[in-house]
């Protein structure tokens, strides 16, 4: 589930922060939402899973195929847990690529576990008590699960800007084919897909350097390893819907809220 361009609009608020240790394995950050009203919010791809809690229901929450409108719920916060990209299918026990894109209910993945978690979620009166139950669930999931660590260190060499996946899978001692079978379950799409989520990904976090005129579309394209300014923008189309103008103009409140 990707992250907001700001982590203030519209008068909700997204804070991340540093899981505890024994998840930190599996689990890249846990956030909270201060939502404020209900509304639908766009979610752009970046190759991970999310573990959240909305107040009346614990769901995953996958978008590596593209853009996606997610409706938050009039609730006073959610919080949630975001899965390392390469781990999606271990901890959900499950193929990535039997999901599709957007919230499964994780009652149809996990049954009885899945519903004890949401009774005891459900008592928790504060974002702080329902992380802790989220975390405590991911510790209880993972603690008898054998984790396949090479699509994790495939998805760190694939950030790099002008990797190859025939070298990546040579480096990590796999043959294509095996390196795209291990990434597509742990990811739900192959190497080379899963790089272009990420390149995307990469310009996400620069938006807010371009809407402040400290860099240019020109330079992070070059900088991500986009072939020129043109590459940047079909791939931005293709995976948010909007050119990458657009999406400097939404961080800046002129354009299609987040």
């Amino acid at each position: 589930m990707g992250v907001p361009l700001r982590r203030r609009s519209g008068g909700s608020v997204y804070h991340e922060s540093t899981p505890v240790a024994v998840v930190a394995g599996v689990v890249e950050s846990a956030w909270t939402g201060r939502v404020g009203r209900g509304r639908p919010l766009r979610v752009f791809p970046d190759g991970c899973v999310d573990l959240v809690w909305d107040g009346r229901g614990l769901t995953a929450v996958t978008t590596v195929g593209g853009v996606l409108r997610h409706e938050l719920p009039p609730v006073d916060w959610t919080v949630g847990l975001r899965l390392r990209c390469g781990v999606g299918g271990a901890v959900l026990g499950v193929p990535m690529t039997d999901l599709a894109p957007g919230a499964t209910p994780l009652r149809e993945l996990w049954a009885a576990s899945a519903r004890r978690a949401e009774s005891r979620l459900a008592e928790c009166a504060t974002p702080a008590g329902a992380r802790a139950a989220l975390e405590a669930l991911v510790a209880e999931r993972i603690h008898d699960v054998e984790l396949d660590g090479l699509p994790v260190a495939a998805a760190r060499a694939l950030r790099s800007p002008g990797a190859r996946t025939d070298q990546v899978a040579a480096d990590l001692g796999v043959s294509e084919r095996g390196l795209r079978r291990h990434v597509r379950h742990e990811v739900g799409v192959g190497p080379k897909e899963l790089q272009r989520v990420l390149r995307f990904h990469g310009f996400l976090n620069r938006v807010e350097a371009v809407a402040r005129k400290r860099s240019s579309l020109a330079d992070v394209a070059a900088e991500l390893g986009y072939a020129d300014q043109s590459h940047l923008g079909r791939e931005c189309r293709r995976l948010s819907g909007v050119s990458p103008g657009a999406l400097v103009r939404s961080w800046t409140g002129r354009n299609v809220p987040d």
